[in-house]
């Protein structure tokens, strides 16, 4: 693609830009230093997620909550993460302790976009700090009052599933060394793993092809 015909978010880059967003969506797959794919999954990955949020298909009204460990720098971090009854991705929430304010921050986040309605249960595992952050998020108006708590484990059985696609492309990256970037690289996880599974409009779970076809139209590169 000529220069003067990229979208502006590619300008100067050396690579075309269905190259960069091959590398991004698999972290690799092509013949690149891994210090350039990494750059552009830090510039591209939130990009993408941004540009995906509009067409994701409503997620429903019954969440699975839960938590994983995360290394950053030889430290374990926490990853929220939340997914609907149907397997879903709602949102995740990175955070340097296991806390109610944590917990919060992650209703908080999945709920300002308007793909996700207000929930009618959360299912927890039966951790210490849920309790409380539902309390808080009802009283502060972040969750309706009605909103139920089923701190029941084996419910969460679909989400410690879920986040075994995360981890395990955590594992192939070995290690992060930096907060924000952490969180940007799985920003791109995340977005990824919301499409393959069928959460954009139009774009069926297991159509690569379509998939990829999105991601395209997302940045400009086909009408």
């Amino acid at each position: 693609m000529a220069e003067l015909q990229r979208p502006a978010i590619f300008k100067w880059r050396h690579f075309a830009p269905e190259a960069i967003l091959c590398a991004v969506r698999w972290s690799g797959g092509l013949e690149i230093d891994h210090t350039t794919v990494w750059r552009w999954v830090q510039r591209y990955a939130p990009e993408l997620e941004e540009r995906a949020r509009p067409h994701l298909k409503a997620t429903n009204k019954s969440w699975r909550v839960d938590e994983t460990y995360v290394r950053i720098k030889g430290r374990w971090f926490y990853l929220y993460r939340a997914i609907d009854s149907a397997g879903a991705t709602i949102d995740f929430f990175l955070s340097p302790v296991r806390s109610a304010d944590a917990a919060k921050a992650l209703f908080a986040k999945a709920l300002a976009d308007p793909s996700h309605p207000q929930p009618r249960v959360i299912n927890t595992d039966k951790a210490k700090c849920y309790p409380p952050a539902i309390d808080e998020s009802k009283k502060e108006g972040i969750l309706r009052r009605r909103c139920r708590h089923r701190p029941v484990q084996y419910l969460n059985n679909i989400l410690e599933q879920d986040h075994r696609t995360i981890k395990r492309r955590m594992r192939a990256k070995q290690h992060f060394r930096q907060f924000g970037c952490a969180r940007r690289t799985i920003q791109g996880y995340e977005v990824i793993h919301k499409i393959r599974k069928g959460q954009v409009r139009w774009v069926k779970n297991g159509d690569v092809l379509a998939q990829n076809q999105f991601i395209d139209r997302a940045f400009g590169l086909t009408l």
